[in-house]
C-alpha cells in the first residue's frame, strides 16, 4: 500500500475545500439556517411536537443527512471529475499508484469533508433549537457510514459521467427528492395509509429513521433494518467500483 499515494490526493482534495470555504462550508450551513428559519419556525408553531419530539429538534438529522448525502455525493463526483475533465486524470494513472489508493484518497477525503460539514451543521443547529443526542456511537456511526457509502456512490456518477450536467443529474432529480420523500421533515405515521407503504420503498428513509433513532430513539423503522440496509447499499457501491477499476470503465475519458 503506497500510503504516500493515498495522503497526497487526500492532502489535494482537502486543499480544494479550503480554497473554496465559501462554496463548501457557508453556502450549505447558510442554507441550513434558512430550512430551520422555515420549516422550524412557520410549520413548528403549528406541528408542536412529533413523537414526542419538538419539531424543530425533530427535522435536525432529516436536514443533517439531506446535507451529508448532496455534499458526499458531489464531493467526490467532482473530485474525480474534474481530472478527467482537465485531463489531469493521466498523471495519477501513471504513477506508481494503485486504483484502490486511488479510490481511497478520492472518496476518503470527500467523506472527511461531509463529516466536518455535518458536525458543522449540527453546532449550528443547536443555536436554534435544543438537541439531546441519546447515542453518540452510533450518531457517529450513521454519519460515518453514509459519508463514506455516499462519497462512494459519488465517485461512481463522477465516473460515469462524461459532462457538467450528466453530474448533476443524479443528486438533482434523485437524490434530493428522496431525501425530501423520506421523512426528513415528517414522521412516515402522519402519512395516509396508501403512502405509508409507498414511503417504505425509498432506500433514504432507512438512512433518516436509524439517524434519528441515535438523536432520540425515535423512528420509522427498526435501527437494525436502516444498518442492514445502509450497509447493502455499501457492499452494492464497493461491488460497482470493483467492477470499474478491472474493466477501466470510462477512467481515461
Amino acid at each position: 500500500m503506497n500510503f504516500e499515494a493515498v495522503k497526497a490526493i487526500y492532502a489535494f482534495e482537502m486543499a480544494r475545500m479550503r480554497r473554496t470555504m465559501l462554496q463548501s462550508v457557508v453556502s450549505p450551513v447558510l442554507s441550513t439556517s434558512l430550512y430551520f428559519v422555515v420549516f422550524g419556525a412557520a410549520i413548528g408553531s403549528r406541528i408542536e411536537e412529533v413523537n414526542g419530539v419538538p419539531y424543530g429538534s425533530f427535522i435536525v438529522p432529516g436536514l443533517m443527512m439531506l446535507t451529508l448525502l448532496q455534499n458526499s455525493i458531489s464531493n467526490a463526483s467532482f473530485g474525480i471529475y474534474f481530472p478527467k475533465f482537465i485531463g489531469t486524470i493521466y498523471e495519477v494513472l501513471s504513477a506508481p499508484v494503485s486504483f484502490v489508493e486511488i479510490l481511497l484518497g478520492y472518496v476518503g477525503a470527500a467523506a472527511t469533508k461531509s463529516i466536518i460539514l455535518g458536525a458543522i451543521i449540527l453546532a449550528t443547529a443547536h443555536l436554534f433549537v435544543p438537541i439531546e443526542i441519546k447515542h453518540p456511537f452510533w450518531m457517529l456511526f450513521f454519519l460515518v457510514l453514509t459519508a463514506v457509502t455516499f462519497s462512494l456512490f459519488g465517485f461512481i456518477i463522477g465516473i460515469w459521467a462524461d459532462n457538467f450536467e450528466k453530474l448533476q443529474l443524479i443528486p438533482l432529480l434523485v437524490v434530493t427528492p428522496l431525501v425530501f420523500l423520506g421523512g426528513s421533515f415528517y414522521s412516515v405515521e402522519m402519512l395516509p395509509e396508501f403512502w405509508q407503504t409507498v414511503t417504505y420503498f425509498n432506500p433514504v428513509l432507512y438512512l433518516i429513521s436509524g439517524f434519528r433513532w441515535s438523536f432520540y430513539e425515535t423512528a420509522d423503522v427498526s435501527p437494525v433494518i436502516s444498518i442492514a440496509m445502509i450497509t447493502l447499499f455499501l457492499a452494492f457501491c464497493l461491488g460497482l467500483v470493483w467492477w470499474i477499476f478491472k474493466t477501466g470503465y470510462r477512467l481515461k475519458a
